[in-house]
């Protein structure tokens, strides 16, 4: 921890992830412009940028009072705005490890503030949005010792941040992807004049008390997607109880369009260049299993891997989190309630009779399909047709459990279809959900010309 003196009892710890983001600054003066007391914010920002991504746009903008400091192996550029201390930890972009180590990088930078706030690069605020989220964390006290703001906000378009608008949003269950990780979305809900307890968790936006920084930090070992489940469940385990604010405190912009992605530029041709030890795909591959092995996904064994600090907490369990959220991890189950976007149980809530739990379980799959042209000419309706996926126009897809009854049938009409066929292959994510006993085993799909001729039939077993 950063030893800092901290003079105001209301003081933030803000933690901001940047890769190579040009909407970082105008982030940035948003946030203290819009803030009640910008002396009361201290902003860790890990900066990670290209080499024509310089210090100069920080002081055209007003930022000043540079001084530079050599912490471990980063050297942190100390700017102030509108008496707001930033702290840019200036990492190199070929150098950077990921999106949860930045995160974790940055909360070694926590210096004892009595609150702290996570977001991205990109957002918009309200006016008075610091004292806003003070007030709506500290109206929980009553009912929480360890309360926490969390949610996916609203979305804005950085070409025309002058016309805001939205509501709160809690984050409504998804999907469990291919490689097991929970997937949220957003969704509105309906007026409230009090927070609402939330079942998962929001890497781009979380308030809580300064101890979170410490206490829940997030695992460098992580890439990307898994990010949020883990934290959800570690805080829950930790004893923090997730909400969702009932009024709009920010915005955030949600279509990448404005940045590079690290996956972008930390490729294997790069590795193939020596420009990085791993790619993105290696580093999120290994993060996949680390967070199967922490959830228990599939029945991986938590016990197997050593987590460290970055385990589970010890107030309460995976069970009981299971139980409060309505997700089974070892069977990729869903509860009906999760599902329905209904109000989640107090955490103390006991799990009712472990059969009727169960029966009102879904199984909630993602089979993707991934074929290449090549594969749909091998299996022609009729000998001699040739570029049967270039010429379809609508795909059937049909799922089957191992006793080859279908559990699951759509059409892919031909503007979608356009989407999933990229580079020679047919790449799609069939999300469904079924019976919770019952596990996908084999896809067909079928290629259909304008007309309705079928042109392929390609039957596959579903690697999981």
């Amino acid at each position: 921890m950063i030893a800092l003196p901290i003079t105001s009892p209301d003081s933030i710890f803000v933690q901001i992830a940047s890769y190579r983001d040009s909407q970082l600054i105008p982030t940035l003066l948003d946030l203290i412009n819009k803030a009640k007391r910008p002396d009361w914010l201290r902003v860790a920002v890990c900066w990670q940028h290209a080499p024509d991504e310089t210090l100069g746009e920080f002081w055209r903008q007003g930022f000043g009072k540079w001084r530079m400091e050599e912490a471990g192996d980063w050297t942190v550029q100390h700017l102030d705005y509108r008496g707001t201390k930033i702290e840019l930890i200036d990492v190199p972009h070929m150098m950077t490890q990921g999106a949860c180590w930045a995160r974790n990088t940055l909360q070694q930078r926590y210096g004892g503030e009595r609150y702290t706030l996570q977001l991205d690069s990109h957002h918009r605020f309200v006016e008075g949005w610091d004292r806003l989220v003070i007030d709506t964390l500290e109206s929980l006290r009553g009912k929480s010792p360890k309360p926490l703001l969390t949610a996916y906000l609203p979305s804005f378009d950085p070409a025309n941040d002058a016309n805001l608008h939205g509501s709160p949003q809690l984050l409504g269950f998804d999907c469990f992807g291919a490689e097991g990780v929970v997937m949220f979305r957003g969704k509105n809900f309906p007026a409230a004049d009090a927070p609402v307890r939330a079942r998962f968790y929001s890497g781009h936006f979380a308030f809580a008390d300064g101890h979170f920084a410490e206490a829940v930090q997030h695992d460098p070992d992580y890439f990307f997607l898994g990010e949020e489940i883990s934290i959800a469940v570690r805080a829950f385990t930790h004893g923090y109880d997730l909400y969702h604010p009932h009024c709009l405190i920010a915005w955030h912009e949600y279509t990448r369009e404005h940045r590079v992605r690290m996956w972008d530029d930390h490729t294997d041709q790069a590795k193939q260049r020596g420009e990085i030890d791993e790619h993105w795909g290696e580093r999120s591959a290994r993060a996949y299993r680390r967070n199967r092995a922490l959830l228990g996904v599939d029945g991986e064994t938590y016990a197997q891997h050593d987590f460290g600090k970055y385990g589970l907490g010890t107030e309460r369990t995976v069970a009981e989190y299971e139980t409060y959220a309505g997700i089974s991890f070892a069977c990729r189950g869903v509860h009906e309630a999760t599902l329905n976007h209904e109000p989640p149980p107090a955490p103390a809530t006991p799990r009712p009779d472990e059969a009727i739990w169960k029966a009102a379980m879904r199984r909630a799959n993602d089979v993707r399909v991934c074929l290449h042209q090549d594969t749909f000419d091998k299996h022609v309706a009729l000998p001699g047709t040739t570029n049967a996926l270039s010429c379809a126009t609508s795909a059937v897809v049909t799922i089957y459990d191992d006793g080859a009854a279908s559990l699951h049938r759509e059409t892919i009409e031909a503007s979608r279809l356009s989407q999933y066929r990229v580079n020679n292959w047919l790449d799609y994510h069939v999300i469904f959900v079924s019976a919770l006993e019952r596990i996908p085993d084999r896809y067909v799909i079928e290629l259909f010309d304008d007309t309705g001729n079928l042109l392929s039939q390609v039957g596959h077993t579903i690697v999981v």
